[in-house]
Parts: structure tokens; sequence; C-alpha cells
């Protein structure tokens, strides 16, 4: 089963890395993630993540003076309409405590996952093997998929 396959439909929620993966071509993850992007971009997967992501993205950039680079993850996050941006409102911060108390979650995977969930969001793409198990959201692991 290819990976567009395993994600199903969607909507699908990204976690932070994938976006870096395709902005920055990553050698060993771009032919995964590529399609994702490309199917959203024709209107046949609506992608999610919170805004918490164009946060975590924006630093090595910005650390680095590449405003280029930067602008390129504004873009992709704000201005595109194959991404939806999830606000971190009262209601991704309740969840994301929930997430906490009954998983012990570090507060940015809180987030992420709150963040997918109340985008109504049943696939949650990672690279992350420390997240915790989610009640309502499968999560998808990236590394699972490459050779």
């Amino acid at each position: 089963m290819g990976l567009l396959d395993e994600l199903g439909p969607g909507p699908i929620a990204l976690d932070t890395a994938i976006f870096v993966y395709f902005i920055e071509e990553h050698p060993r993850f771009l032919g995964l993630v590529r399609p994702i992007f490309l199917a959203a971009a024709t209107g046949d997967l609506r992608l999610a993540t919170s805004a918490l992501t164009l946060m975590e993205v924006l630093v090595m950039p910005r650390r680095a003076g590449n405003a280029l680079l930067a602008a390129r993850y504004e873009g992709l996050l704000t201005a595109s309409r194959e991404v939806r941006l999830v606000a971190i409102g009262l209601d991704v911060l309740r969840g994301a405590a929930e997430l906490r108390a009954a998983t012990g979650a570090r507060t940015p995977d809180a987030i992420q996952l709150a963040a997918a969930r109340s985008a109504g969001c049943p696939v949650f793409l990672t690279n992350d093997r420390r997240l915790p198990p989610v009640a309502g959201l499968r999560l998808v692991q990236l590394g699972e998929h490459a050779a």
C-alpha cells in the first residue's frame, strides 16, 4: 500500500517536518511528500496543520537570515489553498491540555494533535515516533514508507 492510499481521502493533518521535507526538498522524503502536496493542489486532498507549524518552520530561515526560504514557508502555510492553518484558540488549547494530561505528550505535540482533531482530520502524518496514540486520530509514520 502506498502512502496516499494509507492516508485516505482526508482531510489529513501534517506535522511540521512534512512541510520542511517538501519546501527544502529533503532527498529521502521529497518523493513521498510531493504527491501529497500535488494532490492538494489539484483539490484531490485537503490538508491541515496547526498555526504552531508556522512558528516552527520560520525559526531556522530567520536565524540564518534566509528571507526567501521564510517567504516560501509563509506562502504555503498562509496564502495557499492547499493548506488549512488551524488557529490555536481556546478549544485547541483545552484539547491539548486534555491530551497532555491523558498521554504525557509534550506541549507542541499536544497542540499539533489537538489542532488535527479540531480540524476533523482522521489522520495525522508525522515522522515523530514519540507521539502517543490519540483516540480518533490515526498516526501515520512517514519513515515507514521511505526506502
